[in-house]
């Protein structure tokens, strides 16, 4: 536990020093900007009010994106975007009329400010699901005594799945019930990264485990995973062959995972009858039970425990460690003045009461920003929340019992899932905006981009348990989580999409590419069921180059498929 807790310290120092440093050079970039800039006018519009709205706009209010690529210079564009709607959804910053209108002059320094300000969102959505979200529906599986195969496939999925699952979310809700690029960039993100995670780190995880030696996979487990997925890619493809979805269609899309967590007890159950038959009949248990895959994922004790006893001095702290920390400390502190967090290697009963403070704040003026009734309200329950907070908690240690911690928990729960909703809605808006710059479809965008960005994680966290002992756990997440969000997010965006505009069909952003991620998914799924339980549920090359190839030949048909749609016809 000591390698991985060092392994999982290092990933986080090396992203927040990319995601640091892509802040700082947003800052220049910015400083640039504005040194160059002679159209103070222009500048101003920039940054006013009605560039920072709080909401998506409707698709009905939305301009045409083709009708503003038709125009012949960026200056035509910016008084197009003055003048009309943006076609893009927007989010706190209008990106277009950013880039075309502060930028104008200077598309390379927008270029760069958009790209630099993409890492800096995907690093802050990962960031917060890693330690925030994940640590509260930890602690909150803790408090409730869920069953380990029920949190497994619950609680802990959720936390695992959070930045593909609200992605899609976001981006479904941006269309407003209509479609358009932001629901196809909910289809392709969450197919995307579920391709991604099945193929590329699964592939990775074979090669590494079996560069150790034969590593051995539990074949009812992976058979069950593996199974379900395949089930509810032929019912996602059902639906996106009709081109429509009701309300009920989607719910029952989504009540699939019920039935999957409801196989996932039943043989847990099995098996824990299979284990008290056996001791008591005073028979050594065999090695390879057919336990639930992801049983192991919680039965590992947490990543990262509190010392028993003092540590030794920490060395002294170098001018670049000094450096790293000011680059970080603009993203860091507004999360942890407004997450609740006990997590005990990380309280700090300023931070605790600050956050009780500020969280209801950031609640209200998130949820009405235009109510001066609500922000009051918000800002009464912050004062009693926080004047409890500080009468309650001890300065040596957050609190231990359960009914005091629930309410903590509860907390860091809904405020990271609020700071995950703003930064995944961020997210989608800026994708949409850069495909429409870029001229590339915000699918193709959502495929790659927006599933890489959200599964590099996995891979990294999945080859390190892989090499040293863990592929069981490691092919589980595989396997486990792209179902939970491909079932989970899809089904719940497409049920809310579709309740939007009950009682008439939803018409779901469907094009060539979301039928290509499915075709191919399903070719890595179907290699992996036959490949693996072929070669004695051993991880080898011949499993791990498969998948990769598969993965291989789809980012070769999305790049034909690009280049078909940008050359000149006949």
């Amino acid at each position: 536990m000591a390698f991985l807790h060092n392994l999982h310290m290092c990933r986080r120092n090396a992203v927040a020093a990319v995601a640091g440093a892509s802040f700082l050079l947003l800052i220049v970039v910015f400083s640039v900007f504005l040194a160059t800039r002679h159209d103070s006018i222009v500048d101003a519009r920039i940054f006013s009010a009605s560039t920072i709205a709080a909401s998506f706009l409707r698709p009905e209010e939305q301009g045409s994106c083709q009708e503003l690529q038709s125009l012949p210079d960026n200056g035509a564009r910016c008084r197009y975007l003055s003048s009309h709607p943006p076609c893009a959804p927007r989010g706190y910053v209008d990106y277009l009329r950013l880039f075309y209108c502060g930028f104008g002059r200077a598309p390379w320094l927008g270029g760069a400010a958009l790209a630099l300000w993409l890492l800096v969102l995907l690093y802050l959505l990962g960031d917060t699901a890693s330690e925030y979200f994940c640590a509260s529906l930890e602690g909150l599986s803790a408090a409730l005594r869920l069953p380990p195969a029920i949190a497994g496939v619950t609680l802990l999925s959720l936390g695992n799945g959070a930045p593909d699952v609200l992605s899609s979310v976001v981006a479904f809700s941006a269309t407003g019930g209509s479609g358009g690029d932001a629901g196809d960039v909910g289809l392709s993100s969450a197919l995307g990264g579920a391709l991604f995670v099945s193929t590329v780190v699964a592939g990775v995880v074979a090669i590494a485990a079996g560069s150790r030696g034969a590593a051995v996979i539990e074949r009812c487990g992976f058979v069950r995973d593996v199974c379900f997925l395949l089930v509810a890619l032929c019912y996602l493809l059902a639906v996106l062959l009709t081109g429509t979805v009701t309300v009920w269609a989607a719910a029952s899309f989504l009540s699939l995972y019920a039935a999957y967590v409801l196989l996932v007890w039943t043989s847990h159950c099995c098996v824990a009858t299979a284990a008290d038959k056996l001791d008591r009949d005073s028979k050594p248990a065999p090695s390879e039970l057919a336990a639930p895959l992801l049983l192991d994922v919680t039965d590992v004790p947490p990543s990262l425990p509190v010392p028993s006893k003092p540590t030794a001095t920490p060395p002294p702290r170098t001018l670049s460690r000094r450096v790293l920390d000011a680059l970080q400390w603009p993203l860091y502190l507004p999360r942890r003045v407004t997450i609740p967090d006990i997590a005990a290697h990380r309280w700090s009963k300023p931070y605790a009461v600050a956050s009780a403070l500020l969280a209801p704040l950031l609640l209200a003026a998130t949820s009405s920003p235009s109510s001066p009734a609500v922000l009051l309200s918000g800002f009464l329950a912050g004062a009693l929340l926080a004047a409890g907070a500080a009468g309650a908690t001890a300065a040596s240690g957050p609190p231990q019992t359960r009914c005091a911690r629930l309410p903590w928990l509860a907390g860091g729960f809904l405020m990271s899932m609020l700071w995950s909703y703003m930064l995944a809605r961020e997210l989608v808006a800026l994708l949409v905006s850069i495909g429409s710059v870029a001229g590339v479809k915000a699918s193709v965008l959502g495929a790659t981009v927006l599933a890489w960005g959200n599964s590099l994680g996995d891979l990294v966290a999945d080859v390190a348990m892989a090499m040293h002992g863990g592929a069981q756990t490691a092919v589980s997440g595989c396997y486990a989580g792209p179902a939970f969000n491909t079932v989970v997010g899809l089904g719940l965006s497409l049920t809310l999409a579709a309740g939007a505009r009950h009682p008439e069909p939803y018409a779901i952003p469907v094009d060539a590419s979301v039928y290509q991620a499915v075709g191919f998914l399903a070719a890595g799924l179907v290699w992996a069921l036959v490949v693996l339980p072929a070669r004695g549920m051993k991880l080898d090359r011949v499993l791990g180059v498969g998948l990769l190839v598969v993965y291989l030949c789809f980012l070769c048909v999305r790049l034909g498929s690009l280049r078909s749609l940008t050359s000149p016809s006949c």
